[in-house]
């Protein structure tokens, strides 16, 4: 796959899946989930104030006669409820609407209801971007702010299982830093070493991790060449792993409002994909995750 149509497109050929929404009372939300709808990637069921719902549909020309309703007006309860909904069928998925991120999590990770996978949970986003021919992952850039060694390893296997779930059999992990050189003062780049050493262990499996990269020879091949480096994934990485936070949300978000990229991200490594979308993305990136999320259900 080299676009997010092609994502689009995927997702539209598989057995339709079914979306809940927490706290659903949201225009861009149910817009997004309007057109998944009519694309037929997805059938939904919206939880929250029922009331508020079917009236934010109506301004927006959306016929809530399509949708199922489950009315819990407090934001809490509609989270568990709509946890409960996706926890007790296949085939069905999760979204934030309006509501705190704290205030999903808190359901989704509640052992009641079996979301909790062998991983800590991530943040994974798949980006179409011009100068690249090929789509860009990227975790972590909205979820784990300081991961530790053992929580980037945990992080490269979910972002290799939605790499692998749209078809990219063996994905390349670039690990990124400032520097292309172990250096014992700069965390990422010690942290690099110890991950590509596990990976030719085996202990991180169906995928080459590669690195420390800087960016530019993680992505540019004529970069990685002219700094002599000879990892023979330098330059054309499926994946890059983020050091902190912050690099990985600056670059998502400097490739979408500088770059003009394309984007779905989706919440990995619970037993269900999570749409947990921020409140800058557009309709239309909102209703790209939602594909992305349906493409990668069980």
């Amino acid at each position: 796959m080299k676009t997010i149509n092609d994502i689009i497109e995927k997702a539209k050929a598989l057995k339709t899946k079914t979306l809940v929404v927490a706290c659903a009372a949201d225009s861009h939300v149910l817009n997004a989930v309007e057109k998944a709808r009519q694309e037929n990637i997805i059938t939904a069921i919206l939880v929250g104030d029922k009331t508020q719902i079917i009236e934010i549909c109506q301004t927006q020309n959306i016929n809530p006669k399509q949708y199922e309703f489950i009315d819990e007006p407090d934001d809490q309860l509609a989270c568990e409820k709509a946890v409960k909904e996706v926890s007790q069928h296949m085939g069905y998925f999760l979204m934030k609407g309006l509501v705190s991120t704290s205030v999903i999590l808190k359901a989704a990770l509640n052992k009641t209801y079996g979301f909790r996978g062998k991983n800590r949970i991530s943040h994974v986003s798949v980006m179409e971007i011009d100068s690249y021919d090929k789509l860009l992952f990227m975790s972590d850039g909205a979820m784990n702010i300081a991961p530790t060694l053992d929580e980037k390893r945990q992080i490269i296997e979910n972002s290799v299982e939605i790499a692998r779930r749209i078809g990219i059999d063996t994905p390349k992990v670039g690990v990124i830093g400032a520097v292309e050189k172990v250096n014992p003062k700069m965390e990422a780049t010690v942290h690099a070493k110890a991950l590509v050493d596990m990976n030719k262990a085996g202990n991180i499996s169906d995928c080459i991790v590669g690195g420390p990269f800087a960016l530019d020879n993680a992505i540019n091949k004529e970069a990685a060449k002219h700094k002599g480096i000879k990892d023979p994934i330098a330059g054309s990485v499926d994946i890059l792993l983020m050091p902190r936070i912050e690099a990985g949300n600056v670059f998502y978000k400097t490739m979408m409002f500088l770059a003009g990229a394309k984007s779905a991200s989706v919440i990995a490594g619970a037993t269900k994909p999570i749409v947990l979308t921020s409140r800058a993305d557009s309709t239309i990136s909102k209703f790209y995750s939602i594909a992305l999320s349906a493409l990668v259900t069980k």
